[in-house]
């Protein structure tokens, strides 16, 4: 008998597997076709020219360079960013890719990264350029601009700024903007109505609850709009304040950051509301890995929950929000067990949680102190709570509505 040679028999296996890949009929994955569609309805909002993220992908020119990096992103489920654990509640802003989409921007980055036909090129998605929600129906500036020095540590600043609105307005989404992103570490808009007690301070408004919370931005987080029927209200004659935390990077600067409001076309039928349950009494050990933070809040009426945010700094490890009913029974509805001060994300609750008076809103932090957290700024030092990023927080950020019929404030408003 005699031996063919090895190398024949290897070629002829190889070109048995190719004659059975092309005979399947499966199309080549490319980006024109089946990659592009995935980016733009997941990755566009961020990845595009002005905005948070380092590069575009909106067209093959500028994804090409990345490939390899966007495989590994969404392989490792680092992009699109999301932290909740799936276990625990359901949530109408879920970022996470399907896996059939995972799949497709693996085979295509496998296959050599191909273009395609250009012709298969869905509409590119059309943006308002400097916003995320689209053109704003008002913007309202800071009075003044601010003139952010090199280097040194920034108090909050604060800035009052007139709506000169002679009518009250319902806003159904509120977008931030920071005139100078890269040293606007977050900004906290709240309302100042008229009339009340004479003003102290900004500050002092803000601390002391005399204002009410209109819009917030953070590392990662995206505005959104409410859900249907669900605004916010804005008095005529109310002033919006800006609460500003400044991180100098180097380089001075002047930052004059501002806000975009939707107003709804009819009145609210629920006005939202935010809420931060939080505990200042803290003291994490230097080197404590692990330490243990709690607090909570009560229900003293039947509410509608409608999402929550937690908030931390650099030495935040996790957060945990349990629902605990009048009757004694729990639930957790959102678990973050890897948490990431630059992705401070919003959770919007994909069926708003009807609550009865009397729940409590438990929320459980741990904080990591030691030489092992790589963004600890110092492990060596105890650390309270403080506004400055190396110093920390634990508040448990969330939105609710009063259940219908028990809201006095919005039939009188609706009524005038």
């Amino acid at each position: 008998m005699s031996l063919r040679p090895w190398y024949l028999v290897l070629g002829t296996g190889l070109l048995a597997l190719t004659l059975t890949a092309a005979e399947s009929g499966k199309p080549a994955v490319t980006f024109s076709k089946d990659v592009a569609p995935i980016l733009f309805k997941n990755c566009a909002n961020c990845h595009r020219p002005g905005e948070l993220a380092p590069m575009s992908l909106l067209t093959y020119k500028d994804a090409r360079p990345w490939a390899k990096s966007i495989k590994e992103a969404v392989a490792t489920r680092k992009m699109p960013p999301w932290l909740a654990d799936p276990n625990y509640g359901h949530f109408s802003n879920d970022r996470r890719l399907a896996q059939s989409d995972v799949d497709t921007i693996v085979h295509w980055v496998d296959a050599g990264a191909p273009e395609g036909n250009t012709a298969d090129m869905p509409p590119t998605p059309k943006f308002v350029e400097g916003w995320v929600l689209g053109k704003p129906d008002v913007v309202i500036e800071m009075p003044t601009a601010f003139d952010v020095p090199a280097e040194g540590v920034i108090p909050y600043k604060y800035f009052t700024a007139p709506t000169n609105f002679t009518e009250d307005k319902w806003i159904r989404g509120a977008e931030i903007r920071a005139g100078q992103r890269s040293v606007v570490h977050h900004i906290i808009v709240s309302i100042r109505e008229p009339g009340g007690a004479p003003s102290t301070s900004e500050a002092d408004d803000v601390r002391r609850g005399k204002t009410v919370q209109l819009a917030g931005t953070a590392p990662g987080l995206q505005p959104t709009f409410y859900r249907e029927g669900v605004a916010k209200l804005i008095k005529a004659g109310s002033q919006l304040v800006f609460q500003m935390h400044y991180t100098p990077n180097g380089k001075a600067t002047s930052d004059k950051s501002y806000i975009g409001l939707f107003f709804s076309k009819e009145p609210a039928r629920e006005i939202s509301r935010s809420v931060g349950v939080m505990n200042f009494n803290f003291r994490i050990p230097a080197g404590d890995p692990n330490y243990e933070v709690r607090s909570t809040w009560t229900a003293k009426e039947d509410i509608v929950l409608n999402g929550m945010m937690p908030h931390m700094h650099l030495r935040g490890k996790d957060f945990k929000y349990t629902v605990v009913y009048p009757d004694g029974r729990s639930e957790i509805i959102l678990n973050v067990p890897r948490y990431d001060f630059n992705w401070q994300l919003g959770y919007s609750l994909a069926e708003p949680m009807h609550l009865p008076k009397g729940t409590r809103i438990d929320c459980v932090a741990h904080f990591d102190n030691s030489l092992n957290n790589k963004y600890n700024p110092d492990p060596a030092k105890e650390v309270r709570w403080g506004d400055q990023t190396f110093e920390e927080m634990m508040i448990g950020f969330f939105d609710y509505t009063l259940e219908k019929g028990a809201n006095p404030k919005l039939q009188a408003s609706s009524n005038r």
